[in-house]
């Protein structure tokens, strides 16, 4: 079964997306030969990645992107009543990061601020959280800040998964518009894949075997790629078609199909399926990696930033993983503020 929403009246203003300053290379990856950096990059498409250091959190990235897309706008931040982080990577277990956000961007405090605990379908699920409240809000505005800095849990000495994540944050705004047209949606989720991607040690159920002081006891984020791979192969393009059943829109309608960044493996054999021509599916693994969270905006902003400025865009968005949880959108977007890649 699938979830298929249609919300009215809100539009996407603007958009913006940070990474932290510190790039690394996989052809310095430690503990590989040649050989094996090359193929690594090869089939995972990933050169580069940004890596936060040890001060910097999702949240600080999205207050950057968010602070810079509030001034852009021109925006009053009376007017911003709606604040959605999500991330798999909070400031802290309690209290959620969008309240503290809500205070350091100096929102007012009739703004209603809460996180959502998701990865790679994150921000397609954000945008129809947000979406959904905003088109009841009239005359209002909100924030949709996306992000992760999944560096910080997983072990860079791990072959199979460090070399493909990348640390991002993002910010969308969003308004009331009565004139806008439609937002669409396919959501689902399948928790019997709850442990392809997992930070066992990360809640109250495995707390017994924490030890932060010892490297070997803090929390790791474990992924079994054969499993998300075969995941995404299956689920994807099925969402992706059944969402263009829904609302009867052709694939020759869509301008840019912009999918989560898992790998290159993946996402090319995916477009494949759905027989999608490569000018329409923008990538931004090759210097950003796996962003978790945020791929989807960081590839808007770093691969789309004039088309999305300059003229009205047909887009659809797809994200899947952790979870199990997948979804795709069909949004139809007016020129917006969508800012430069900013770095900190």
């Amino acid at each position: 079964m699938m979830a298929f929403l249609t919300i009215s009246n809100v539009t996407v203003s603007g958009l913006a997306a940070c990474v932290p300053k510190n790039e690394v290379a996989n052809n310095n990856y430690p503990g590989l030969s040649e050989r094996e950096k090359n193929l690594l990059i090869k089939t995972t498409g990933i050169a580069f990645r940004r890596i936060a250091p040890p001060d910097i959190c999702a949240s600080d990235l999205c207050f950057v992107a968010a602070t810079n897309l509030i001034e852009a706008l021109n925006w009053s931040k009376k007017d911003i009543e709606l604040l959605i982080f999500v991330s798999q990577t909070p400031d802290y277990q309690t209290p959620a990061t969008a309240v503290i956000l809500q205070e350091r961007l100096g929102l007012p405090t009739s703004c209603l601020a809460f996180d959502i605990n998701l990865g790679c379908s994150a921000y397609v699920y954000g945008l129809s959280a947000i979406a959904g409240l905003l088109s009841n809000m009239k005359g209002k505005k909100g924030l949709l800040l996306v992000g992760d800095v999944l560096s910080k849990i997983i072990s860079e000495t791990d072959k199979t998964t460090a070399p493909l994540f990348s640390d991002a944050g993002s910010a969308t705004a969003l308004s009331w518009d009565e004139n806008s047209i439609p937002f669409f949606f396919n959501l689902q989720s399948d928790g019997t894949g709850f442990e392809a991607i997992i930070v066992k040690e990360s809640g109250a159920r495995n707390q017994s075997v924490l030890d932060h002081a010892d490297p070997e006891k803090k929390p790791q984020m474990l992924l079994n790629g054969t499993e998300v791979f075969n995941f995404g192969l299956r689920e994807v393009a099925p969402n992706v078609s059944a969402l263009f059943n829904f609302t009867n829109h052709k694939v020759s309608e869509i301008d840019y199909f912009v999918f989560h960044q898992a790998n290159k493996l993946m996402n090319e054999s995916i477009k494949r399926k759905l027989q999608l021509p490569d000018e329409k599916v923008p990538s931004s693994l090759f210097k950003y990696g796996n962003t978790s969270s945020a791929t989807i905006p960081v590839t808007m902003v770093t691969e789309m930033q004039s088309q999305l400025s300059g003229r009205s865009l047909h887009v659809l968005l797809s994200g899947f993983g952790v979870g199990l949880s997948w979804g795709s959108a069909i949004i139809r977007t007016s020129p917006m503020v969508c800012l430069p890649l900013i770095e900190l």
